[in-house]
C-alpha cells in the first residue's frame, strides 16, 4: 500500500508537470497566432494576396510624330500576331509543320521559336509569326482544329505613313538589344521597341512613355487564372516637327534617282522645313523583319541609300567656299572690296600649276566680279595672303568645320582644316594646301545641312542654329526669330559685299548660274554654284583639251553644288542642293535649288496656318 501511494503521488507530479507544460505550450501557441492574426494580420493578408496576384507592367503606347501642319509621320497601327502555348498540344512540333503549311516560316524565326520553347515554361505563349495579314489571319482561324496551342492575339506596331520619304529624318525603331536594356524594366517588355535613327533615337526617352500595369490571378505555379485590373500605361510625348511632308514630297519627286541631298532652312529661325536624301530605304522593315538580301542590297548600293546625306554625307564644297574666303579677307585686311588680282588662268607655287576654271582666265577681278565669274585664281591669292588659320576661323563662325548644334543623331562636323590639325597628324602645313582650300577643295569637307546653315548666315549676319524639333507635348523648343542667336560679329559691309556677289552670280549679266532666276514677280535669288573634283586632274591633260569631266564614270565625275537664299532684300529661306557625281553645279544643282526655292516661296510653310483638324491623320 505504500508503495503504491508512493507511485501514485510520482504520477501525480508527472501528470501536473505534463499539464503545466502543455499550458504552457499552448499559451505560447496562442500568443503566437494572437500575433499573426491580429497584430500582423495585415501583412500577411498582403503577403497571400501577393502569392494570388501577380503584377505585371503593360508596354507603354510610343509617341507620334506629326509634321509642323499635323500631319502624321509616325504612329502605331494594330500588329496581329500568331502565339503558340506549349502546354496546350501535345506534338509541338507537328503544331509547328501544320503552320508552316499555312503560313511559311523563315529558318530564323523557327530557330527562334524553339530557342524560346526550350527556355520558357510549356504555358508561358511564344510568338510565333508577327505582323500577319488577314489573309494570314483568316487562315490560322480556319484550321485552328488541326493547330493545338495557337492563336491570334493582337499588339502594336511603328506605322511610317510615308516610308522612305521620311527614313533619315524620323529614322526607325527595332526590338532593344542587352545593352539597351540596362535598368529599365520597360525595355523588357514584349513588343517595345528602340529609336535606331533619326528623331526616333534623337527623342527616345520623350517617345518611349510610361509604363501601365495589369493585375492578373495566378495559381501556385504562376499560371494566370484570370485579369483582376488594368492601367493602360501612358503615351510617350507628340512630336512636332519643323518639316512640311508636302514640300519635302516636292523635292523628293524632282531628285528621282539621282544620288542627292537637298536642305531647305528658315534663315530667320533655324526650322528645317525639307531634308532629302536620295535614294531612301523603308524604315519599317527594320521593325517587321530586314531579309540579309535586302541587308545586303542596300550596303552594296553605291549610292548609299542608308546614310543621311544631309546630316552625315561630307563633301568638299567647291566654290560655295569662296564666300568664306573672301570674308576672311576682308575681315583680316588681306584685301579690300575693291581690290583687284589679275587672273591669267593658273597661279605658279614653284613647280606646281593652280589652273583657274576658265583655260585663259578673267584677267583684272574686284570681290564682286570674282564670285560673279567665280575666278578660282582670285580666291588661290586671297587664301595665300591671309592664311589658313585665318580661313578655318573665319568658316568656323558660319557652321563649317564644327557642329552645327542639329537636333538629329550621327551629325558630322566636316573638315575645316588648320596648320595645328595637320600637324596631330604628322605633317607640316603648306602653302600649297592654303591655295586648294581656298576654292574648298583640298581637305576641306562640309554637309549640305552645313551649307544651308552657312548660307543662312551669310543672309542674316546670325548665328542661326539649324533644328527639326518644333513641339514637345505641345511645347516650343526652339527660338522663333532671329533676336534669339546672336550676331555673327562680321561688319555688315562685308557680309553685304558676298551677298551682292551672289546676286550677281545668277541676276547679272554673265553670272556663273543665269538658270537659276527665279522669276516669281518682285523676288529674287542669290546663290553660289559649286563644282567639287573627286579625283586630281592632271596638268597636261588641262593644258591640251584631254579633260572633259561629264565623259568619266559616274563615280568620278565632280559633285553639284548650289547655295542660295530669298528673297534677296528680305532673306526668308535658304536651300542647299548637292548631286553626288553630278558634274556641274550650275546646269545641274542651280535649277534644282531654284524649283526648290519657287516651290518654298509659293508654299511659304513658315508663314502658313493650318486650322486645328484640317489635316486628317492615318494612323493612332
Amino acid at each position: 500500500m505504500k508503495q503504491e501511494g508512493t507511485r501514485n503521488g510520482v504520477f501525480t507530479r508527472r501528470a501536473l508537470l505534463l499539464m503545466a507544460g502543455q499550458t504552457a505550450a499552448l499559451t505560447a501557441l496562442g500568443v503566437k497566432l494572437y500575433r499573426v492574426q491580429v497584430e500582423q494580420g495585415a501583412k500577411y493578408a498582403t503577403l497571400a494576396e501577393s502569392n494570388r496576384v501577380s503584377a505585371r507592367l503593360i508596354a507603354p503606347p510610343r509617341g507620334r510624330i506629326v509634321d509642323r501642319f499635323g500631319q502624321v509621320l509616325a504612329g502605331n497601327t494594330l500588329n496581329w500576331r500568331a502565339l503558340l502555348l506549349a502546354e496546350e498540344t501535345t506534338d509541338v512540333a507537328a503544331t509547328l509543320a501544320k503552320f508552316n503549311e499555312l503560313v511559311p516560316l523563315e529558318d530564323h524565326d523557327r530557330a527562334r521559336v524553339e530557342r524560346e520553347l526550350k527556355h520558357n515554361r510549356r504555358f508561358i505563349p511564344v510568338t510565333v509569326r508577327e505582323f500577319l495579314d488577314w489573309d494570314q489571319m483568316a487562315r490560322i482561324e480556319v484550321n485552328a482544329p488541326d493547330l493545338p496551342g495557337v492563336l491570334v492575339d493582337v499588339g502594336t506596331t511603328r506605322h511610317y505613313p510615308f516610308g522612305p520619304d521620311l527614313a533619315h529624318i524620323v529614322g526607325y525603331v527595332a526590338p532593344p538589344s542587352e545593352a539597351d536594356l540596362g535598368d529599365d524594366p520597360v525595355l523588357a517588355l514584349p513588343g517595345v521597341r528602340v529609336g535606331r535613327a533619326g528623331v526616333e533615337q534623337f527623342h527616345e526617352e520623350d517617345l518611349r512613355g510610361d509604363a501601365g500595369e495589369v493585375q492578373m490571378e495566378v495559381n501556385a505555379v504562376g499560371r494566370i487564372i484570370r485579369e483582376l485590373d488594368r492601367r493602360d500605361g501612358t503615351p510617350g510625348d507628340e512630336l512636332g516637327l519643323t518639316i512640311d511632308m508636302e514640300l519635302q514630297r516636292g523635292i523628293l519627286a524632282m531628285l528621282g534617282d539621282m544620288a542627292a541631298s537637298a536642305v531647305v532652312m528658315d534663315c530667320t529661325n533655324g526650322e528645317v522645313l525639307a531634308m532629302t536624301t536620295t535614294p531612301s530605304f523603308d524604315p519599317a522593315l527594320f521593325d517587321s523583319g530586314l531579309s540579309q538580301k535586302q541587308w545586303v542590297e542596300w550596303t552594296s548600293d553605291r549610292k548609299t541609300p542608308l546614310i543621311n546625306k544631309a546630316t552625315a554625307g561630307v563633301y568638299p564644297p567647291g566654290s560655295t567656299f569662296k564666300m568664306a574666303v573672301g570674308l576672311a579677307g576682308l575681315r583680316a585686311g588681306t584685301i579690300a572690296e575693291g581690290d583687284r588680282i589679275n587672273c591669267p588662268g593658273y597661279i605658279d607655287l614653284g613647280a606646281t600649276r593652280f589652273h583657274c576654271w576658265k583655260k585663259h582666265g578673267h584677267g583684272s577681278q574686284n570681290l564682286h566680279e570674282a564670285l560673279k565669274h567665280s575666278c578660282d585664281v582670285f580666291f588661290y591669292e586671297v587664301a595665300r595672303r591671309t592664311g589658313i588659320d585665318a580661313v578655318a576661323e573665319t568658316a568656323n563662325r558660319f557652321s563649317l568645320g564644327v557642329d552645327t548644334g542639329v537636333d538629329l543623331p550621327g551629325a558630322r562636323i566636316g573638315l575645316m582644316p588648320t596648320t595645328a590639325w595637320r600637324r596631330r597628324h604628322g605633317h607640316q602645313w603648306n602653302v600649297g594646301d592654303t591655295i586648294s582650300c581656298g576654292i574648298g577643295q583640298g581637305f576641306v569637307l562640309a554637309t549640305p545641312l552645313q551649307l544651308a546653315t552657312y548660307c543662312s548666315r551669310i543672309a542674316t549676319g546670325h548665328a542661326v542654329v539649324p533644328h527639326v524639333t518644333r513641339l514637345i507635348a505641345g511645347k516650343p523648343q526652339s527660338g522663333s526669330s532671329l533676336d534669339d542667336f546672336p550676331l555673327l560679329d562680321v561688319p555688315e559691309d562685308h557680309l553685304a559685299a558676298v551677298r551682292a556677289g551672289m546676286f550677281a552670280v545668277v541676276n547679272e549679266a554673265g553670272g556663273g548660274a543665269p538658270h537659276a532666276r527665279l522669276g516669281l514677280p518682285g523676288m529674287q535669288l542669290a546663290g553660289k554654284t559649286g563644282s567639287s573634283q573627286v579625283r586630281r586632274v592632271s596638268r597636261w591633260a588641262r593644258e591640251h583639251g584631254h579633260f572633259n569631266s561629264a565623259s568619266l564614270p559616274w563615280e568620278f565625275r565632280p559633285h553639284a553644288l548650289f547655295i542660295c537664299f530669298a528673297p534677296y532684300d528680305a532673306p526668308r529661306y535658304a536651300v542647299a542642293v548637292v548631286v553626288e557625281h553630278g558634274n556641274a553645279g550650275a546646269d545641274v544643282a542651280a535649277p534644282l535649288a531654284r524649283d526648290i526655292m519657287r516651290d518654298t516661296l509659293t508654299r511659304d510653310p513658315s508663314r502658313r496656318v493650318v486650322a486645328p483638324g484640317q489635316v486628317a491623320s492615318s494612323a493612332t
